[in-house]
């Protein structure tokens, strides 16, 4: 079977774990089993630290947790591992149409949260590395967005409105992952292009701060975009196993149109996984469950929007 991964956090990853043989969730060893794959291989250039936003997020979580501060020499660092393991022909990175032909695995580059730019023009460069997707925030306020987890939802930013201008401008895709719910319904009306939401849930089916309300939802499938179902064990159920990805999966597929999800796994950036989806080798299990929908949703959606942002 063929798959697309909207969300795999193989930058941060590589700096302590070996991604081509040995980690649990994905490696691409297990990734090459597969018939055909694409990865949003994706950076997060941030290093751990300890201040009241690690005791804010602790509270939200209930473990304690580590806030982040964004650093972009630790993003320089993460696109030269993709380099290299390209230079190795372990992968080729996914740089316009044509390349989604080669053989083995893609890796389409993305950069979560925008924290480390220090202003829109900062996109310009970034492409000419080979980014392909911008996720516009993470967990906390940027001068160019408010994210999921703001105090104050202020959407998205005149900075933030420029970025997306340039990303839709320089085929781009932009990334709702994380953001609010007012700077999806901006973005959304801003943007020219498909968006997604790489890596979240429906808080219909479970309430939580990072899920999409049906209104979110809804304006990201007018611009023609996916929402990427993830396995973040707090935003699927109180007890999360594989089922409740497939709940999500068929809730957006239901009430939104089939043609508007995906999935967004986050191996590599979650501590525990659902039961049941334990590694990449379980997306097949997932197929499984999901019946004639699965090729929409695990490859054809997903390689809609591609096709759609990205040029020949």
């Amino acid at each position: 079977m063929k798959f697309v991964d909207l969300h795999q956090d193989m930058g941060i990853t590589s700096q302590r774990a070996d991604i081509v043989s040995s980690t649990e969730q994905s490696s691409l060893d297990a990734i090459r089993k597969y018939e055909d794959a694409i990865i949003f291989g994706v950076s997060f250039p941030h290093i751990s630290v300890v201040n009241d936003r690690a005791e804010e997020l602790t509270k939200l979580y209930g473990k304690r947790s580590m806030a982040t501060v964004a650093v972009w020499e630790d993003l320089m660092e993460q696109l030269k591992f993709y380099k290299h393991i390209e230079r190795k022909g372990l992968i080729s990175i996914l740089l316009n149409q044509s390349g989604i032909m080669k053989d083995g695995i893609k890796i389409l580059l993305s950069l979560e949260g925008t924290d480390c730019l220090r202003d829109p023009y900062d996109l310009f460069l970034l492409r000419d590395l080979g980014l392909r997707c911008i996720g516009l925030t993470w967990n906390y306020d940027t001068k160019f967005a408010a994210a999921a987890m703001s105090k104050k939802d202020y959407g998205l930013t005149g900075f933030g409105e420029e970025l997306v201008n340039i990303a839709n401008e320089q085929n781009i895709i932009v990334d709702l992952a994380h953001s609010s719910r007012n700077t999806i319904l901006d973005t959304c009306s801003a943007s020219k292009k498909p968006v997604i939401s790489s890596h979240g849930n429906v808080k219909s089916v479970h309430d939580h701060a990072r899920n999409l309300d049906d209104d979110s939802i809804e304006a990201i499938a007018k611009t023609g975009g996916v929402v990427g179902i993830t396995g973040i064990r707090p935003t699927l159920s109180k007890d999360p196993s594989i089922n409740d990805l497939a709940k999500h999966i068929e809730y957006v597929g239901e009430n939104f149109g089939w043609d508007h999800v995906a999935l967004g796994s986050d191996f590599l950036g979650v501590d525990e996984t659902p039961r049941g989806f334990e590694n990449v080798s379980k997306i097949a299990d997932l197929a499984g469950m999901l019946g004639s929908h699965s090729k929409q949703v695990l490859w054809d959606n997903p390689l809609r929007v591609i096709k759609e942002v990205i040029p020949h």
